[in-house]
């Protein structure tokens, strides 16, 4: 077994998460939702060969990965009491963060960590029909919190690509037409293990990036995992 673990540093009571950088023959044991945040994919050692692709998921158990350019492991250790991971330290209301955030809407941000950089053309990572040429990324990872029936608020506003897993509960993520619930257009529905597969958006020619109007929707409480990927 080979690969270099290392332990994020929120990881707490409820949940553990560890990035392993070139995992090969990697033992994950127990029910482990694992995260591609690579462009390439990662090899499960089971066959027949199959890939967790580009800047996906799924839940392993009790298995191996074969290889892959890195991978980030979650475990959730306490489901019964999941709603007070908020009052760990490093938690916000998301309110106190972002000036203008409607105070109402109880949507949390846990710590913000750095886990290093990656390289890729962002125009054949979000499926556009043009290379653009590569380019470099810092990554970081953190965890969010809603309870249940919260709308986390639509919005078009973001100067990174992002990836979103589900750890705990049911969601959705949410596409519109407008600034509108009712011109709601596609609804994805979120469980545990699952992170759409592809991007929302997509590039602009000043380099940045263009979103839908979207937003997060808790069925349940939940806690999800974001991956941003901020050009340097």
């Amino acid at each position: 077994m080979a690969g270099t673990s290392t332990r994020i540093s929120w990881s707490n009571a409820y949940i553990d998460a560890r990035f392993v950088v070139e995992p090969k023959d990697f033992r994950v044991d127990g029910h482990t939702i694992v995260v591609n945040p690579n462009l390439t994919p990662v090899t499960v050692g089971e066959p027949p060969v199959r890939h967790i692709p580009a800047f996906s998921s799924t839940v392993l158990v009790d298995t191996t990965i074969e290889q892959g350019d890195s991978v980030l492991l979650l475990r959730v250790l306490n489901e019964d009491t999941i709603a007070s991971i908020v009052d760990l330290p490093g938690w916000h209301l998301f309110a106190d963060l972002l000036p203008g955030f409607p105070r109402s809407t109880l949507l949390h941000r846990g710590p913000v960590e750095r886990i290093g950089t990656v390289e890729f053309d962002p125009g054949i990572a979000l499926g556009e029909d043009k290379s653009l040429g590569q380019r470099t990324f810092e990554t970081s990872v953190n965890l969010w919190f809603a309870p249940a029936g919260t709308d986390c608020a639509i919005h078009n506003e973001h100067d990174f690509i992002e990836i979103h897993s589900q750890l705990h509960g049911y969601g959705r993520m949410q596409k519109f037409k407008q600034r509108d619930h009712s011109t709601l257009y596609e609804d994805q529905l979120m469980s545990p293990g699952h992170t759409p597969p592809v991007p929302f958006c997509r590039t602009r020619p000043d380099g940045g990036f263009t979103y839908p109007w979207h937003q997060y929707r808790a069925d349940t409480d939940c806690v999800w995992l974001a991956v941003e990927y901020h050009a340097v």
